[in-house]
């Protein structure tokens, strides 16, 4: 059964910084897409930043120039280094993959969330 755990939330002031970690374990024959979405009170869940087999990334345009997204394939780990971090990056931070299984196809997962708070 293939989990994704998600490490590295907590609370940081306006302006720190703070990686987060999500780690795929299970039999995976090969991780596709991997990214981050995030859902604070009130709103929809929205991608946050993703990345692809190839390395290929894109990110929401409110987080650009501050988050960066990477991810080591022999790991099955993807990361997220937010810096100068706001208020509003306030939300729970979900870890999404899409992968290949041998036996079903391509199929995708979410971790459970982690919360990230922003505040003095």
């Amino acid at each position: 059964q293939v989990q994704l755990v998600e490490s590295g939330g907590g609370l940081v002031q306006p302006g720190g910084s703070l990686r987060l970690s999500c780690a795929a374990s299970g039999t995976i024959f090969s991780m596709n897409t991997m990214a981050w979405y995030r859902q604070a009170p009130g709103n929809e869940r929205e991608l946050v930043a993703a990345t692809t087999s190839s390395g290929s990334t894109n990110y929401a345009d409110s987080v650009k120039g501050r988050f960066t997204i990477s991810r080591d394939n022999a790991k099955n780990t993807v990361y997220l280094q937010m810096n100068s971090l706001k208020p509003e990056d306030t939300a729970v931070y979900y870890c999404y993959a899409q992968y290949t299984s041998r036996l079903r196809g391509r199929l995708e997962l979410w971790g459970q969330g982690t919360l990230v708070t922003v505040s003095s």
